[in-house]
């Protein structure tokens, strides 16, 4: 038994239909689809570039930051010690000069007092000599 013409037209209609929408739906959709799949795997690459990026860039900055640290407190240390070196030898040239004044002053107050002893040896003896000769009322040789 042969089946009704209708069923053949009904199977051409339904294959047409079939490529129709084939062509005409699906695979634009599957390409649009296919599109945005593309589209979101090739934003995660950039997005996990990026972020490996950010991680070596902030690896990189804590290590500038760290070195520049080092160096300033290594300057710092370094300015201390001139410092210091500094505020050695200013004291010791102070030291220095002030035991220089102390025994110039020395030497001088040695001196006036000798000057002093001399004086007054010879003004005791003049002294005496005066007394001397009131009390013997005669010049006393």
């Amino acid at each position: 038994m042969l089946p009704d013409l209708s069923v053949f037209w009904v199977i051409f209609f339904v294959m047409l239909l079939t490529v129709i929408v084939d062509r005409l739906l699906l695979r634009p959709i599957t390409r649009v689809i296919e599109a945005r799949e593309e589209a979101v795997r090739s934003a995660r690459e950039l997005a996990e570039k990026a972020a490996n990026q950010a991680k070596a860039a902030a690896a990189e900055f804590e290590q500038k930051t760290m070195a520049a640290r080092a160096d300033t407190y290594k300057q710092m240390d370094e300015m201390r010690r001139a410092a210091m070196a500094e505020r050695a030898d200013v004291l010791a040239r102070t030291r220095a000069e002030a035991d220089a004044q102390v025994a110039a002053a020395s030497e001088r107050l040695k001196a006036e007092t000798e000057e002093a002893k001399r004086r007054l040896e010879i003004d005791a003896d003049a002294l005496g000599g005066a007394v001397a000769e009131r009390i013997l009322g005669r010049t006393v040789s």
